[in-house]
């Protein structure tokens, strides 16, 4: 009798991670801003610099984990990323001088890029290739609830223990959770049961050929260039707006209706990115589903545009905004698998985390530029306009030419 299908594990394994990474790696540093601001006095531009110093040193991990990954493995390098992460964190607990701060930043970043987008289609992608967009859909699902639990969690824990205590528990159970999965999951490979992706009889495997010269021509190919520059300036437009959306929204809400629009945000990011999993069919053009994504966050940044005269529309703008959140972040990879030979995918997919990564640290500082200007409407007329470009980039890249992946893309039942 043959076990059951053990992607389904790894699937609930890479949850937990996104979980505990975006919880810590990426809804933590706002609320360390203010805790160490309140802590020390320092001012804000010096505690907002060690944040963008978090995002910009992850960038220098995400770049090698396929390298890292194939010489010491995923549950090494996970279990060293989490203990970084954690060490990072609290470094921002109890930094007394500005210098350890940003040490601790340093590693904070460097950690947190290992529990995020491009370790878990790593995680992922031995074990579905037809099912990845489902699979994905419900591993990214948890950087969502992440969300949804730290941002409020954290400041619980901090008000009610002290940012030293407070960073001590959280970190006691992400390593905790990393430890048994890298020791039960993250090493388990589909040949290791005797099993194949998908769960199936026999191995799909995609006829592709071993081309390792095609990978240095990715800075020439546009493909590669249209897709990695969409995905920085989407996020760029996103991370930005969601910065400051709190604040962007008090001047019409009250504290508690502003905190639930942020929520509202977050299930529909769930939402977005659920029907995108289920129903995008083996046949669609991903690029074509990415832009309905942005242009949902589009209209939803107009309608928040007009919210000063027409109140109503704040609601209908969050739910539309939010709803691309989630696609954002899953569908790059998605479009990667489709577009380039399996081996190298994961080199693209780190490469667009990484550019887009590099990019959207410095977004909560120009949209905050654009808010001290007085001008409510210019940060959504910003992203507006970003997502705009992102569109015209993706369908630019529809039909590049190129060698590259006009004769190694995978066969179409495979790749979509």
């Amino acid at each position: 009798m043959s076990s059951p299908f053990f992607g389904r594990k790894v699937v609930l394994a890479a949850f937990m991670t996104a979980l505990f990474g975006w919880g810590v790696g990426f809804y933590g540093p706002p609320v360390f801003l203010y805790a160490v601001t309140q802590r020390t006095g320092w001012p804000v531009p010096l505690c907002s610099a060690a944040v963008t110093l978090h995002f910009l040193a992850g960038t220098l991990v995400v770049v090698n984990l396929p390298h890292l990954y194939k010489r010491f493995g995923i549950p090494r390098i996970s279990l060293l990323g989490s203990f970084l992460l954690c060490a990072g964190v609290c470094g921002w607990a109890v930094a007394r001088e500005p210098w350890q701060l940003f040490i601790a930043a340093m590693l904070s970043g460097f950690g947190w890029v290992t529990m995020g987008a491009a370790a878990i289609n790593a995680m992922i992608a031995p074990w579905f290739i037809s099912g990845r967009p489902s699979a994905l859909s419900m591993a990214y699902n948890g950087a969502s609830i992440g969300g949804v639990v730290f941002s409020s969690g954290w400041v619980f824990l901090i008000n009610h223990l002290g940012f030293p205590q407070a960073a001590l528990v959280v970190s006691v159970l992400t390593l905790t959770l990393v430890g048994f999965l890298a020791w039960k999951v993250y090493g388990v490979h589909p040949e290791h049961l005797g099993q194949h992706p998908d769960g199936a009889k026999v191995d799909p495997s995609e006829a592709t050929p071993a081309q390792t010269a095609a990978e240095p021509l990715l800075w020439r190919n546009r493909r590669f260039l249209t897709l990695a520059s969409s995905m920085a300036l989407g996020l760029f437009a996103q991370i930005g707006l969601i910065a400051h959306m709190f604040l962007l929204l008090t001047p019409l809400l009250s504290d508690t209706q502003a905190g639930f629009a942020m929520g509202l945000a977050t299930l529909s990011a769930i939402a977005g990115r659920v029907l995108v999993g289920r129903h995008m069919s083996a046949s669609a053009d991903r690029r074509i589903v990415a832009c309905a994504s942005y242009g949902s966050q589009l209209l939803g940044c107009l309608l928040l545009m007009a919210m000063h005269a027409w109140p109503g529309f704040i609601w209908i703008g969050i739910v539309l905004f939010g709803a691309g959140i989630g696609n954002a972040t899953s569908l790059p990879p998605l479009i990667a698998q489709a577009e380039f030979p399996r081996h190298l995918t994961q080199r693209v997919v780190s490469l667009i985390v990484a550019i887009s990564q590099g990019a959207y640290a410095f977004a909560p500082a120009l949209f905050g530029l654009m808010k001290s200007l007085t001008l409510g409407w210019l940060p959504f007329g910003l992203a507006a306009g970003l997502q705009v470009a992102a569109m015209l980039l993706l369908m630019l890249g529809r039909r590049a030419p190129g060698s590259m992946q006009d004769s190694s893309r995978p066969p179409r039942p495979i790749c979509c």
